[in-house]
């Protein structure tokens, strides 16, 4: 089964993954992965921290000469701006009070995390906490959607909207792929100028906004993921692997939230039969049905919030010395959404990943092709 672990802090010396269960035999494209982690620093919007970080993966272990070896691997994202910082991060010995922060910023895990792991100093809970961390889940991503590609699934994704700015037109698998603007990820070209408008007047205003992603897979047969334990629902596994990507705060499957609004004959699927067996007129349901992958086009949405790091600073208190304080405002973005749907597309890869391997097994990529190719 294939699982990931992810380790390192925002400002430690990297960000690593561990990456277990990928077969033998699949040829990897590095440079894919690079490419991705560039995508992942660009984007209208992004903050000062993207002028440090040129990141690139180093695959330590479980790839030789490009081809999996069906051992763990191990990818590691090294932070440039350690060098800034090894003063008050390194794990050999440094001083904490250095860049200690104990004016706790509204929006982040710093006092949740305080009052669970004890003392004053925030520093090392939003190390961990910190959306640098996604960097390395993009590389290892990108491995698991190689996994998936070379079985014929395919994941796509692009930004729905940017704060108030809202795409409501429907596009096919192909027209992201091919579509998808390199500025804000957005599909609508006068949509995105005015997008990136007002995250140009949010700058000014010393604030940020949020914004939505949709992601899609095609290829997936029918069949993954389980009703018979509530914890092998695909729908739930893969909402789960959205959530767990910082400041997403909702997740929608097909017409989500809008079918609570609709009578049934509005959002059920009805089902036809055809030369190849069954399909389904519509896709309401979003390609999952009864906590199944249905055959049909996976359809998922994340809700992301605004970054909770504000230029101007939000009231808080020094957990200190109890006086009010302002929240610290470290280099931070405007608005990360584009970024944020690249990262969301690595969540994704993975969790899928690790639920078609579940079903499938094989030790090697020969193995997985000849089962996947079996079944219906």
């Amino acid at each position: 089964m294939i699982g990931l672990t992810t380790a390192g802090e925002s400002h430690g010396k990297g960000l690593f993954a561990l990456l277990e269960g990928i077969p033998a035999g699949l040829e990897l494209d590095l440079e894919a992965i690079d490419a991705l982690l560039a995508a992942r620093q660009k984007g209208y919007g992004r903050g000062a921290r993207q002028n440090i970080e040129s990141d690139r993966a180093e695959i330590l272990s479980g790839v030789r000469n490009r081809v999996t070896t069906g051992a763990p691997i191990a990818v590691a994202v090294w932070n440039r701006d350690f060098e800034n910082w090894k003063g008050a991060m390194a794990p050999e010995g440094c001083d904490p009070s250095a860049r200690s922060l104990t004016a706790v910023r509204p929006g982040h895990a710093d006092l949740a995390g305080l009052a669970k792991f004890g003392g004053t100093d925030a520093r090392n809970v939003l190390e961990r906490a910190s959306a640098r961390e996604t960097a390395v889940r993009v590389a290892a991503g990108e491995i698991c959607r190689q996994y998936l590609a070379a079985l014929g699934v395919f994941v796509a994704g692009y930004v729905r909207g940017a704060g108030e700015i809202y795409d409501a037109r429907e596009y096919s698998f192909e027209e992201i792929g091919a579509g998808r603007s390199p500025v804000l990820g957005m599909m609508d070209k006068a949509l995105e100028g005015k997008a990136c408008a007002l995250i140009d007047g949010a700058r000014a205003a010393g604030d940020t906004l949020g914004g939505v992603a949709e992601l899609r897979v095609k290829g997936l047969k029918a069949g993954f993921g389980s009703p018979m334990t509530y914890r092998e629902k695909l729908d739930a596994r893969l909402a789960m692997a959205l959530m767990s990507v910082q400041s997403v705060k909702g997740v929608e499957v097909g017409l989500g939230f809008g079918a609570a609004s609709r009578r049934g004959s509005e959002v059920h699927d009805e089902i036809t039969k055809t030369a190849e067996g069954f399909a389904r007129k519509t896709n309401r349901a979003g390609g999952i049905e009864g906590g199944m992958s249905n055959g049909e086009e996976l359809v998922l949405r994340a809700a992301v919030k605004p970054i909770p790091t504000l230029a101007r600073g939000l009231g808080t208190v020094d957990v200190r010395t109890g006086e009010p304080a302002r929240a610290a405002a470290e280099r931070s973005d405007v608005c990360a959404i584009a970024a944020a749907e690249i990262v969301l597309e690595g969540a994704l890869c993975a969790e899928l990943a690790a639920a078609v391997s579940e079903r499938l097994g094989g030790d090697c990529m020969a193995q997985v092709r000849e089962r996947y190719e079996k079944l219906r």
